[in-house]
């Protein structure tokens, strides 16, 4: 099974509200499923997105997930769905690289933002997923806040996000991991 597949098969087995077939249509329109998850941090690659929200659904359900506390719902949503902003937000570009060996200039693809809709990260993720599928508020709320204060100079609202909502902290953490310890060596735009 692929990442594609597997990421539709999870969340089809796990999210079961409406609407959630509706997102996952226009979410097979766009380029998510073969998306980078960055420019060049991490999931720099093909279908790096893809990558990406499952292993932060990886990561929260070994890490964090409580049974008969936590809904697995609301983890599939969140893991899943927390980076739906960066759908139809690469492009690839080219520049100019000098070849150490041969001493000549050279194109070398890499990713650039092209940000047709600024609405900022995780907002921009809980206004597309509400296009088609409401979300709880503790969802909402996790998938708004999950890059903490790599996010803005909003430390009072995000230490409130967390206090309140226990979802939202355990996303953040889940994608923290991910990002800086699982996703180190996948970052090359000519990875398949």
């Amino acid at each position: 099974m692929d990442y594609k597949e597997e990421f539709i098969s999870l969340f089809n087995e796990n999210v079961k509200r409406q609407g959630a077939q509706e997102l996952i249509d226009w979410m097979l329109k766009t380029d998510f499923f073969t998306a980078p998850a960055s420019t060049k941090y991490h999931c720099a690659c093909p279908q790096g997105l893809v990558m990406h929200s499952l292993s932060v659904f990886n990561v929260m359900m070994e890490k964090h997930f409580e049974e008969g506390k936590d809904s697995l719902e609301s983890f599939t949503v969140c893991a899943l769905l927390h980076d739906l902003c960066k759908a139809e937000f690469y492009k690839v570009s080219a520049r100019n690289v000098k070849n150490d060996e041969t001493g000549k200039w050279e194109q070398v693809p890499y990713y650039a933002i092209d940000d047709k809709f600024p609405y900022g990260h995780g907002e921009k993720s809980v206004f597309l997923i509400e296009r088609f599928m409401r979300l709880k508020p503790a969802e909402a709320i996790a998938i708004r806040w999950h890059m903490g204060e790599f996010d803005g100079p909003n430390g009072f609202s995000v230490s409130q996000a967390y206090e309140k909502y226990p979802l939202a902290v355990k996303l953040h953490l889940a994608d923290l991991e991910s990002t800086y310890l699982r996703e180190r060596n996948t970052s090359a735009v000519n990875k398949k």
